[in-house]
């Protein structure tokens, strides 16, 4: 799926060149119209343009879109989709570049071979390719771009405190919520399975049905994790499906990459291990699928005190864990006998 659409300026989203415009240009009207037709499907907009700032300024004002991220430079293009992919949290399989200038085209598609790279008259038809077409829509996906706009606020204020991660964290009134997932929750369970990669345990989607019966099984626990904080609220950002039992398995575990860097999956994985604890369990398994891709999901596993163990703990299998590929799949395992962090004050059960 394709989470951003990056956009040069000069003879794309604008009908002219800026810095060789008496009057500043305005936008192409079939672009804009994409810009709004993309942003209300959750994916996001942004602009890499030779120009400067005052630049990105303007394309706002004649699209009327707030744009996710803006990087105005004179810099090579696949710089600034370097920097907008790092800014975002994105990877270059979940990005599209539209630039109207076939050596800037060229040396995107040579220096970021993963990225999705398109001509203007291109982008009107491949709007409607599955890459851009999201397979279910909830309100957080249709609120993707505010959110990304409250975490840039939040990142400038973030660079400009004094204090400590965890301070800020409260300072921000952080508030994490987690509890079992309901018939509600559906929707965004699917979604979250399908979107997330860089934390995503199985590596493949699962559907509403699967989630529903496994939130209708005595055999499964799914719970659902939710982020605000006083900056927005986030929604549900995450989730897990657990088998309970002497050792907790744990077949899935997913997070949205928007709760990078906010205490959420460390608070999380706490609360996994102090719950299964709390019930009697010895240990806590959770199989992880082995891709470059959810590297960051296994340094949180890793520093959470997960080890990776023997392959028998991974004995319950849900459409969560099943993946077309071939791929090795490593056992963690968290010893519930040995010290564990406490859970932060403001992570909660309802």
């Amino acid at each position: 799926m394709i989470k951003c659409v990056i956009w040069d300026l000069d003879n794309t989203l604008f009908d002219g060149v800026y810095l060789e415009s008496d009057v500043p240009p305005a936008a192409n009207a079939t672009l804009a119209g994409v810009v709004h037709e993309l942003a209300g499907r959750g994916i996001l907009q942004a602009i890499a343009s030779k120009n400067p700032p005052e630049a990105a300024q303007h394309a706002e004002r004649v699209t009327g879109h707030a744009f996710a991220a803006a990087l105005c430079g004179w810099g090579a293009k696949s710089a600034a989709i370097r920097a907008i992919m790092t800014e975002l949290g994105l990877t270059a399989e979940a990005v599209a570049f539209v630039d109207d200038d076939a050596l800037e085209r060229a040396e995107v598609s040579f220096t970021l071979p993963d990225v999705l790279v398109l001509e203007p008259q291109d982008i009107p038809e491949a709007a409607g390719w599955p890459p851009f077409s999201p397979p279910v829509m909830t309100d957080e996906a249709r609120r993707r771009g505010e959110l990304y706009l409250q975490r840039r606020a939040r990142q400038e204020e973030a660079r400009a405190f004094g204090g400590s991660r965890d301070e800020f964290l409260r300072h921000s009134q952080t508030r994490v919520t987690i509890g079992r997932a309901t018939p509600a929750d559906l929707p965004r369970l699917h979604e979250l399975s399908v979107r997330t990669h860089q934390f995503n345990s199985a590596g493949s989607a699962v559907s509403e049905a699967e989630f529903a019966d496994l939130i209708g099984s005595p055999s499964y626990e799914v719970a659902t994790v939710r982020l605000a904080d006083r900056f927005g609220d986030d929604g549900l950002v995450g989730g897990c499906v657990v088998v309970t039992g002497g050792t907790w398995q744990v077949p899935l575990l997913m997070m949205s990459c928007r709760a990078l860097g906010r205490g959420v999956i460390d608070a999380f994985l706490t609360w996994i291990c102090r719950t299964a604890r709390a019930a009697g369990a010895a240990q806590v398994a959770l199989p992880c699928l082995i891709t470059p891709r959810n590297v960051p999901l296994r340094i949180a596993l890793t520093g959470a005190g997960f080890k990776v163990g023997p392959a028998d703990h991974n004995r319950h299998g849900t459409g969560a864990h099943r993946d077309p590929r071939t791929g090795r799949t490593a056992v963690y395992v968290r010893d519930l006998g040995e010290p564990l962090a406490d859970l932060p004050s403001w992570a909660r059960q309802p």
